[in-house]
């Protein structure tokens, strides 16, 4: 009797070897142009165009670093657009502020007046107190008694 098929004995290097004819004859597994259809987080930014003569190593280096620098651009454009927003909210309260400093000024000047209306009520009868008390000791001597 033969050898089954599962008793047959293989090497690694004999998958190596039929792995790397494949290879061989079949086209690249990768284009060298940036795709179009790729979705926007793949895609190479407009301004990185490879040129020609690369290697494959140099690359991907260079596709790996421009896709940092890119995403720590977008990052640091999002803190802009953050910034922004805060400078509008900012903006809303330096408004709210004055307004609130323009009632403080009109709710002082009104405690103001009241201030000087019961300062001067409050002088008029010591005024008038001592006015009284004046008549009153003038009665009393008018009157024959001892002025106290």
């Amino acid at each position: 009797m033969g050898q089954s098929t599962a008793a047959k004995g293989f090497t690694l290097i004999d998958v190596e070897q039929d792995i790397a004819d494949v290879l061989k004859d079949s086209p690249p597994l990768r284009d060298h142009e940036p795709a179009d259809y790729a979705p926007p987080a793949v895609r190479m930014p407009d301004y990185a165009v490879h040129r020609n003569g690369v290697n494959e190593v140099g690359r991907l280096s260079a596709e790996a670093v421009v896709r940092e620098y890119e995403a720590a651009a977008k990052e640091i454009e999002a803190m802009g657009a953050e910034l922004m927003d805060a400078a509008k909210r900012c903006e809303a309260m330096t408004a709210g502020v004055h307004t609130a400093i323009a009632e403080m000024r009109e709710t002082a000047a009104r405690f103001r007046e009241e201030g000087k209306r019961i300062f001067l009520q409050i002088e008029d009868c010591a005024l008038m107190t001592a006015e009284v008390r004046s008549t009153c000791d003038a009665l009393k001597g008018k009157i024959g008694g001892p002025a106290a």
